[in-house]
């Protein structure tokens, strides 16, 4: 998991620096309570001198930049003329989150005149803000007392919502093979993925797979076999581990020498033309485990997707809708061989499959049934017009106490917040696309708030 980590961003009005200087005592001691107060909060902190003027602005925002934080956070520490800041934070591509507050807590007829001049940035707030507008700058705004409500802790929500747009805008996502054949929902041409989102493609070679294959060693090999007997009921031949043991060493010797945070790959394109003799679908479920993300059939989107919540988030996985359960009002979910192996209920097993597609070996996979639990189904949907959609959804991923005879596949089960067939008529109609991601845990409304420093149309169900 990384750490956050923003610009703090102090603004002032040099007149008061001009006529009374003494000021800045207090000004200077609440903005260092507040930088200690974001680093109790695991927040790495960038901060700027106090800025009055419009080229202090500019060299605080370019070292921000320089500095690649998540996000700028600004600071009243009292009235600041908005034209000497709002067209600097307007050209900023960094998202911008205001926390509007102030050192005392109460301000009634019983306070000391004096207390007004560490006390108005509220003004100064609006000031900006509606500049902010007017220069098509979205920005994200708390407001409360920094010590008597929340609002430091809700900041720093945002704080995380921009650190997960900055992992998601900056990915690398590997491809082996091209995009599934008439697959069109999750498609969108790599330029364009680079273009609207900052998403970099990254080709596999045949040939470079065939040297990452051939390179790994057999005490590499024995290594990772031995780890696998520890992790995974081993239910396969050994011959056939063996080759996807290599097979996954490589990809994932491919995915480092690339600096990838995710990958995915078209099982039509593993053949022995390939560089890699079976598809490596073991593989791509202890990458999840590790942090890196995947998705099935060259889908690129929901790889980034993918890797970017784990960034974050352990508990995520690659998913697929597959079959309703309109019985039991459920929806059962799987994929060919790929889960995040963390996420099964009970330790998975190791079997090899068959694979009639291409002329590959048979390749074992990881199975498992996903644990119960609350968890946040997550969809990234293009849309027309180059506009993209992220659809949350809470779900209950359900227990199995009957018996089970899906062992040998990647299985799980959940139960939508409304009934099946309004949930799956209300997905469609939100354009949801048939790869998404899963994540465990109270995490909705950090999603939410992902979606909307990305700029995309959040949709709830």
């Amino acid at each position: 998991m990384h750490q956050q980590k923003i610009g703090l961003l102090p603004l002032y009005i040099k007149l008061y620096d001009d006529s009374c200087p003494e000021l800045r005592t207090k000004i200077d001691a609440f903005l260092h309570t507040l930088k200690d107060e974001f680093e109790k909060r695991n927040i790495s902190v960038v901060k700027s001198e106090v800025c009055r003027i419009k080229e202090e602005f500019e060299d605080a925002v370019a070292d921000f930049e320089k500095a690649d934080v998540d996000a700028i956070v600004t600071i009243h520490l009292a009235y600041s003329p908005s034209l000497e800041s709002s067209d600097v934070l307007a050209k900023t591509k960094l998202p911008v989150i205001i926390l509007d507050t102030t050192p005392n807590f109460e301000f009634d007829a019983q306070q000391d005149t004096s207390k007004i001049d560490y006390n108005h940035g509220i003004h100064g707030v609006q000031d900006m803000c509606n500049l902010l507008i007017r220069n098509h700058k979205p920005f994200q705004i708390e407001a409360g007392h920094w010590s008597h409500s929340d609002v430091l802790d809700r900041v720093a929500n945002w704080a995380k919502a921009a650190h997960l747009a900055n992992v998601m805008k900056n990915i690398r996502v590997g491809r082996i093979g091209e995009s599934f054949t008439g697959m069109g929902d999750f498609f969108l041409p790599k330029q364009m993925l680079e273009s609207t989102i900052g998403i970099q493609t990254v080709e596999a070679d045949a040939k470079n797979l065939l040297n990452y294959y051939e390179a790994v060693t057999p005490q590499e090999i024995e290594n990772e076999m031995a780890a696998d007997k520890e992790k995974f009921n081993i239910l396969t031949n050994c011959d056939a581990h063996r080759v996807s043991v290599q097979t996954g060493l490589a990809v994932r010797k491919w995915a480092l020498q690339n600096q990838l945070s995710a990958y995915t790959f078209n099982f039509l394109a593993i053949n022995k033309a390939s560089g890699l003799p079976v598809a490596p679908f073991l593989e791509a479920g202890k990458a999840m485990a590790s942090g890196v993300g995947f998705a099935g059939e060259g889908d690129v989107l929901t790889a980034a997707l993918v890797g970017t919540l784990l960034s974050t988030y352990p508990e995520t996985t690659f998913a697929e809708m597959f079959c309703p359960d309109w019985k039991n009002h459920s929806v059962f979910i799987s994929h060919m061989g790929e889960m995040n192996v963390n996420l099964s209920a009970d330790t998975p097993s190791l079997i090899d499959i068959p694979f009639a597609y291409t002329d590959a070996d048979r390749p074992v996979i990881a199975v498992g049934r996903y644990k119960a639990g609350k968890a946040w189904l997550v969809n990234l949907a293009p849309g027309p017009d180059d506009k993209l959609s992220l659809i949350v959804v809470p779900v209950e991923m359900l227990d199995v106490t009957a018996q089970d005879n899906m062992k040998d596949v990647v299985r799980g089960w959940f139960k939508p917040p409304v009934e099946l067939p309004e949930f799956l008529q209300a997905y469609s109609r939100l354009g949801g696309t048939h790869h998404s991601a899963l994540i465990y845990g109270d995490v909705g409304d950090d999603i939410i708030r992902f979606g909307k420093i990305m700029g995309w149309d959040v949709k709830s169900i």
